[in-house]
């Protein structure tokens, strides 16, 4: 079983003073903003990338980009340490193999992920896709139990109340129970973080499960669901191209625009119970 060894990191908000005008009246009043700070990945000490996150749940991103990248597989990793460095702002996590273990080939290409659009600069096109076989058939999920989960999603986000700033992505049964949220400035760290939360839990895959983000559905995001082995992917906004394109190769359902009123269904619509 992975251990990890955490250390105190950044704070996920930050106190400022805002200017607030309302019918044409100023006033200055205090707000409270999500944070924001590099985080440094490394790969039994060696960098791999650097993606803006909201500090907190550092070993789960990490875990959760590796096994996303295709990087390493769940069973190789031993422990994750973290620390911030002396100077400066962000924080550091370094993921550790098991003796004898070793990652994949090619992965010393040094990303830089934004908090905004994942994963930039890989060397070729063709090292964006993640080889991962598709999900097995099921789980089927109620309609009414599928509109509900944006509500208990939200219900759920303490720092967006404070903040208004970030991205969710939740980790459900079928029956609507949810079993794991994360919060970050960017969608594709969010689902690392559930993903990485997962195989430190040593749950993965993940076949009999629901993700739900609170954003658009990406490319990297379905890739992320697929190698967690996630078979239902749901969103609060539309997908892209090539998104459907990947989730209806793998056997994987995408809903879109999910809200208490209905959703469209782009991908596996048999999943979609009651329709």
């Amino acid at each position: 079983m992975a251990t990890t060894e955490e250390r105190a990191g950044g704070r996920p908000t930050e106190r400022t003073r805002v200017v607030r005008v309302r019918d044409g009246v100023r006033s200055e009043i205090p707000d409270v903003l999500a944070a924001e700070e590099p985080l440094e990945i490394r790969l039994n000490g060696e960098p791999v990338a650097v993606t803006m996150r909201t500090p907190g749940h550092d070993t789960e991103l990490a875990v959760g980009f590796l096994l996303g990248e295709g990087i390493v597989q769940p069973r190789q990793i031993a422990n994750v340490m973290e620390c911030r460095p002396d100077e400066g702002d962000g924080g550091i996590a370094d993921v550790k193999l098991g003796a004898g273990e070793t990652a994949s080939g090619g992965w010393q290409r040094n990303f830089y992920a934004t908090s905004s659009c994942g994963v930039c600069g890989k060397a070729s096109i063709d090292a964006v896709r993640v080889a991962a076989g598709a999900v097995p058939d099921g789980p089927a999920v109620d309609r009414e139990v599928l509109q509900g989960l944006p509500e208990t999603l939200r219900a759920a986000q303490r720092v967006f109340d404070r903040t208004g700033g970030l991205h969710a992505a939740g980790l459900f049964t079928p029956n609507g129970e949810l079993e794991v949220l994360r919060e970050d400035v960017g969608r594709h760290n969010a689902v690392d973080k559930v993903v990485g939360r997962s195989s430190l839990d040593e749950r993965l895959p993940l076949n009999d499960r629901v993700l739900l983000v609170s954003g658009r559905v990406s490319f990297e995001i379905v890739q992320k669901a697929l190698v967690a082995g996630i078979p239902f992917l749901a969103a609060i906004s539309a997908p892209s191209t090539l998104a459907v394109r990947l989730a209806r190769e793998t056997n994987m359902t995408v809903v879109g625009f999910l809200r208490p009123g209905g959703f469209n269904v782009y991908a596996g619509p048999e999943r979609a119970a009651g329709l």
